[in-house]
């Protein structure tokens, strides 16, 4: 069973037991959380499609930690001018583990 679920402005594919990085959320490691936005639910070949979201269908998953990616370095240069900028992010992540899908 997967289903396609909106997180934080962005659409993942989950199943159960499986570990994802998200954009970061509020709340403590180890904390649960649900998310109630399913757009698609799949069972075998039972397919579930909501509108805009399944009504009464949620994921639910635990928070295990808090992170940052990798560092991107943004360089910004203008030829002849004498214009060059570096400039460096981390964005920062949460891992949650899918704990269970209810339809």
């Amino acid at each position: 069973m997967y289903a396609i679920v909106n997180i934080a402005g962005q659409q993942f594919k989950v199943a159960k037991d499986q570990y994802i990085f998200v954009h970061r959320l509020q709340g403590d490691e180890g904390a649960s959380i649900e998310f109630d936005n399913v757009l698609l639910a799949a069972d075998g070949s039972n397919i579930k499609v909501g509108a805009d979201a399944l009504n009464g269908a949620k994921v639910s998953a635990k928070i295990v930690s808090h992170l940052k990616g990798d560092k991107v370095i943004v360089f910004k240069k203008k030829r002849r001018k004498g214009y060059k900028k570096r400039n460096g992010h981390r964005q920062q992540f949460t891992k949650i583990e899918i704990t269970g899908i209810s339809l």
